[in-house]
């Protein structure tokens, strides 16, 4: 009934079976009315260099999952097991707005323990993997929502966490940008061979991005089906071969929703 950091040795047993391992997990909450069951028996894993995506409809528990898998809750019943501990980004950026792009990250750099003399040097070469080179000294208020995400991003890149987890973070971006940045992921993703369990409500997006997608039931949190996705990178969300994938998921979480909804 815990989540567990296992470190991430070279050659490890965690690091060579999975990046993450979740197993029969049920989280439930207390409330006025009683225990609620969230989650119910959510077994997965994730594998080295691997990109899921978890989906479902809104109150499914997707980020409750996550949470999890971070550690910053606890389950009620299973375990979690992950090579290392996780990295962690949300849908709010969440930076330090007294502080520039290049100092939020040297902040989580000095937190993993990097040499001062090291962490300037090592935000600049972040900040350049997410394309926003020369934007060290830049304040948060100075930069757009999708620049500010960049920055996010290379701060979660910056804990040198063998598990990037993402909840909607691009969620609150207008089409194009979101669009960008999909690109910037994937390809940061090929780069790195971090392994990366994103979480959204978006169909297209998932299809997009991951090399396997998992739908979870509507409350509680079943997993309910996976789909493997094929398709070649790098894709685009108005492929054909994303959109028919799409279409079938799409039907199965509506079937989702409404058996939710007959209950």
């Amino acid at each position: 009934m815990a989540t567990t950091f296992a470190k991430a040795a070279e050659g490890t047993v965690a690091e060579q079976t999975h990046a993450a391992r979740i197993e029969h997990v049920s989280k439930s909450f207390s409330g006025p009315a009683g225990s609620q069951l969230v989650l119910d028996d959510i077994s997965l894993d994730v594998a080295p260099g691997e990109f899921v995506t978890i989906l479902g409809a809104s109150g499914c528990g997707k980020s409750t999952l996550l949470n999890l898998v971070a550690g910053l809750d606890k389950p009620t019943a299973g375990t979690i097991e992950t090579a290392g501990r996780p990295a962690l980004m949300f849908q709010e950026h969440a930076l330090f707005p007294w502080l520039t792009a290049g100092k939020n990250i040297e902040l989580a750099l000095r937190l993993r323990g990097v040499a001062k003399a090291d962490r300037k040097p090592e935000a600049e070469r972040l900040l350049e993997l997410v394309r926003l080179g020369g934007a060290h000294g830049k304040r948060v208020h100075e930069l757009s929502g999708g620049m500010r995400q960049r920055v996010a991003l290379a701060r979660a890149l910056a804990q040198d966490s063998r598990l990037l987890l993402m909840d909607e973070p691009f969620a609150a971006l207008d089409a194009i940008t979101r669009d960008v940045l999909h690109g910037e992921l994937t390809r940061i993703w090929a780069e790195t061979d971090v392994s990366v369990l994103f979480v959204t409500h978006n169909v297209r997006e998932a299809v997009r991005l991951a090399q396997r997608v998992v739908l979870l039931s509507s409350r509680p949190g079943r997993v309910a089906k996976e789909w493997t996705v094929d398709i070649p990178q790098p894709r685009r969300i108005e492929d054909a071969d994303v959109a028919e994938l799409s279409v079938e998921i799409t039907e199965h979480l509506r079937g989702e929703i409404r058996r939710h909804g007959q209950h």
